[in-house]
């Protein structure tokens, strides 16, 4: 029966080699690895390497993670990922847990629990991401990406397309995006 580890990061600049390194590591010969590059709040079954494993992946066969959150968004989400998973007599071993066995009773109530607390995590890290936006824009910080054009241009861009001239023309002109001259002309 073959072994298949799945890792997901949030970022294209950051790199799921690191999870199976620590899979490959603690033992465990990867037959088959798959990773998302994708948000930790798409749920598990919107993840396209995730949904890849579980059509390759046969009954009896194994799959290891490195850490609960990569098998769902919330402790709803990982619990029916398990849940799926066990029905279908897929061994899982998550790293983070040691040797649970996460289809017992104990190992559930302990999954649900972990569940739970990596969801709060996540809330909770959202939260101060939150609170620190609204002090930096409180204190008159210019949050996002710096501006492609000066206020000049911008007083520019707007007088030309009052005049008529098109969207098209002043992105090539300004080498600007057209998306970026409709934000200029028609702020949100």
């Amino acid at each position: 029966m073959a072994t298949f580890a799945y890792g997901r990061v949030s970022t294209s600049e950051q790199s799921a080699d690191n999870q199976r390194i620590e899979i490959e590591a603690a033992g465990h010969q990867v037959d088959y690895w798959f990773a998302d590059t994708i948000s930790g709040k798409t749920s598990a079954s919107q993840r396209p390497q995730f949904a890849a494993l579980l059509n390759q992946i046969r009954n009896g066969e194994t799959l290891v993670v490195a850490k609960l959150d990569r098998l769902g968004r919330d402790a709803q989400d990982v619990g029916a990922t398990v849940k799926l998973l066990a029905k279908r007599k897929i061994a899982v071993i998550v790293l983070q847990l040691g040797k649970l066995d996460l289809a017992s009773p104990a190992g559930k109530m302990m999954l649900t629990m972990l569940a739970a607390v990596a969801e709060m995590e996540r809330d909770l890290l959202v939260e101060r991401t939150q609170a620190g936006l609204a002090r930096a824009k409180s204190e008159g910080k210019t949050l996002g990406r710096p501006s492609k054009t000066t206020p000049e241009q911008r007083a520019d861009i707007v007088a030309k397309y009052s005049a008529g001239e098109s969207i098209s023309a002043l992105a090539r002109q300004y080498a600007v995006s057209r998306a970026n001259i409709l934000g200029v002309v028609k702020p949100s």
